[in-house]
């Protein structure tokens, strides 16, 4: 038993921690590396589960983008149209407002 704390205080000793970003990188890298192998089911599962989730929201993501798109032309159609309307009808009114003038008795 008293051999056990001695052999968990040397292996602390041995390790130093990491000095840099890319040690850091990679000591985490190993940790979950281990961590799949010694349990793959686990890893499965969080692939279905957030690999379906980011398939799930990709889905929406570009069901939104083309319901906006198709909402921008439909817009723009009908502004075209609206601009139209409203050109042909000031036509019709200004023909109709300079007809009574051309019609007064002289």
């Amino acid at each position: 038993m008293a051999t056990q704390p001695e052999g968990e205080a040397s292996q602390q000793a041995t390790t130093t921690p990491p000095s840099g970003l890319s040690e850091l990188v990679l000591e985490r890298y190993k940790k979950i590396k281990e961590h799949a192998e010694t349990y793959p089911y686990v890893w499965a599962s969080y692939t279905l589960v957030y690999g379906g989730l980011a398939l799930w929201t990709v889905y929406r993501w570009r069901k939104l983008r083309k319901t906006e798109d198709r909402v921008r032309a439909l817009q723009e159609r009908l502004r075209k149209l609206v601009e139209n309307e409203e050109s042909s009808t000031s036509a019709t009114s200004v023909r109709k407002a300079q007809t009574p003038a051309d019609k007064t008795p002289k």
